[in-house]
């Protein structure tokens, strides 16, 4: 079987979702998945799609590449009191959503301070 049909499922949802620039290459047994997704929101869905079909992601057959069309986001900064759950709720995106945009500056998603700015994608 091939690494296409394997992974036909993550690649028939990288089209779905209109992946800007989708380019899908085997080459040396892993499957390269390159493209601009229109929202963080979008770019998780084909990391669960890819996790369902690889859920430890042991297989290392699969390097995906995608990277989040600019002005997606919207900056928000962050109050006593907030959580990214409540962030996200307020913004209609999911908190998982907020730490990826965020990874350079959040380390532990339930520890944001006060004063920081946050990317928020769009949803």
């Amino acid at each position: 079987m091939s690494l296409k049909d394997k992974y036909k499922e993550l690649t028939d949802l990288a089209t779905n979702l209109g992946i800007a620039n989708l380019q899908i290459r085997e080459q040396d047994n892993v499957l390269y998945i390159d493209g601009t997704a229109k929202s963080a929101e979008d770019k998780e869905k084909l990391w669960q799609a890819y996790g369902k079909t690889d859920p430890d992601f042991r297989s290392a057959d699969v390097v995906m590449n995608i990277t989040v069309a600019e002005g997606t986001t919207t900056e928000y900064t962050v109050v006593s009191g907030d959580s990214l759950s409540k962030i996200g709720k307020a913004h209609g995106v999911s908190w998982e959503a907020i730490f990826e945009a965020n990874r350079d500056i959040i380390k532990n998603p339930a520890l944001i301070q006060p004063g920081w700015k946050l990317k928020i994608p769009t949803a």
